[in-house]
């Protein structure tokens, strides 16, 4: 069973940065496709990023430019660094593993005040 721990979040003022990690348990994470979710308050749960396990990454079209995902497999841990925060990326951030089975961590609120 793959546990999912998060930690980073807090509160911080717009343009301001925060740096995001992810640790996972198990040993299937080098193979595994990392990402970030985040959800706000009345709306559904939506992709930030993706990292696979070869490197490579997508974003959503909102944080282009500002936040950089990365992994390393010799920690089983993933980042998502976000930069020039604004107030509408506030939103618990979730930490998902693929492959084999999806697994969630419990999520990490991420405050930005204007």
């Amino acid at each position: 069973q793959v546990q999912l721990v998060e930690s980073g979040g807090g509160l911080v003022q717009a343009g301001g940065s925060l740096r995001l990690s992810c640790v996972a348990s198990g040993n299937i994470f080098s193979i595994s496709t990392m990402a970030w979710y985040r959800q706000a308050p009345g709306r559904q749960r939506e992709l930030v990023a993706r990292i696979f396990s070869a490197g490579s990454t997508n974003y959503a079209d909102s944080v282009k430019g500002r936040f950089t995902i990365s992994r390393d497999n010799a920690k089983n841990a993933v980042f998502l660094q976000m930069n020039s925060l604004k107030p509408e990326d506030t939103a618990v951030y979730y930490c998902q593993q693929t492959g084999p089975g999806i697994y969630w961590g419990q999520g990490t609120q991420v405050t930005v005040s204007s």
